[in-house]
């Protein structure tokens, strides 16, 4: 173990796959609760957009939504976002997890709109709150507290899912795998047994406070 921390930058993988969670988790956010407000909105065009992008978005491999970023959005299309390979590379990583992983927040999210008493909606209404001022006071905070436990779960499984932009080169832990596996296969067994534990140590954590945090933020009926 000591040889693999000493010829490769495991720590520096490593680095990356939190820099990737971290990025990839606060666009999901952002893009899911947007789609979640599409999905409870009056207006039926956009109730159908936010369905047709869930359902369409989950229902693809990731994979497939990764190596589309580099061959069809930048190689095809010609869309850049950034000046180099390696900064381009990591922002479609994280374009393409954000994407992915936001229609599993918007099912969360609705899930948490679903422990909400109707009657909760209607009497906001009944005081005069609009549509959007119902979803910023009443409906999306209680929201997130009843779907603490599913958005945590969404975040360990995209944490663990960055291994998968290995494939357009990003060099997170997977890629630094694969180069391992290549060049001193002796390795591979230590290797393996560094990663699980890394993914422990970054997964664990997250599932516990969002245990703790759904218990304790949970709104009391």
């Amino acid at each position: 173990m000591g040889e693999i921390l000493t010829n490769y930058d495991v720590l520096g993988a490593f680095w990356m796959t939190i820099k990737l969670a971290v990025l990839s988790t606060l666009g999901s956010l952002v893009i899911g609760t947007v789609l979640a407000i599409f999905r409870l909105s009056p207006v039926g065009l956009l109730r159908g957009l936010g369905a047709f992008y869930v359902n369409t978005v989950r229902n693809t491999p990731l994979t497939l939504i990764v190596v589309f970023t580099m061959l069809g959005a930048h190689s095809n299309l010609g869309i850049r976002v950034g000046d180099t390979i390696l900064q381009t590379v990591f922002r479609w990583a994280v374009i393409a997890l954000s994407v992915y992983h936001a229609a599993f927040v918007c099912e969360a999210l609705r899930s948490g709109v679903n422990t909400i008493p109707v009657g909760q909606a209607e009497a906001a209404r009944s005081i005069g709150l609009s549509f959007g001022q119902s979803l910023r006071h009443v409906v999306l905070p209680q929201a997130f507290r009843g779907a603490i436990v599913p958005l945590g779960n969404t975040i360990i499984a995209l944490v663990k899912n960055t291994t998968v932009v290995a494939v357009i080169g990003v060099a997170e832990i997977a890629y630094l795998t694969a180069t391992v596996m290549e060049n001193d296969p002796g390795l591979i067994l230590p290797l393996f047994l560094v990663v699980a534990l890394g993914f422990i140590v970054l997964t664990v954590p997250i599932g516990l406070a969002t245990t703790h945090f759904g218990r304790r933020l949970a709104v009391q009926r």
